[in-house]
């Protein structure tokens, strides 16, 4: 599904206009990333958490030439469903 038919469905599902559904969309997309680097984590109970995960320093290798290379530390979004999500999709 692509965000746009992901914004159809929103627009449905809520009884709104797709404008409006987009509107939702953008809002809730940019509080989390105001909000999630200050946080570290945002929990929705039964649905998800995301939360901000430091990833080291490490050594990797170029794939062309084999060359070893330096990768630098990084953040990165870990997103883990909840157990709620979970068991809908499962059932």
């Amino acid at each position: 599904m692509t965000k746009s038919e992901f914004v159809t469905a929103m627009a449905q599902h809520g009884a709104m206009s797709k404008a409006e559904a987009e509107r939702v969309f953008q809002a809730f997309r940019q509080t989390l990333e105001r909000a999630l680097p200050t946080a570290g984590k945002i929990v929705f109970p039964g649905f998800c958490t995301f939360e901000v995960v430091e990833k080291p320093a490490r050594k990797g290798r170029n794939p062309a030439t084999g060359q070893e290379i330096d990768i630098p530390a990084k953040k990165t979004i870990k997103i883990k469903a909840g157990k709620e999500f979970t068991d809908t999709v499962n059932s």
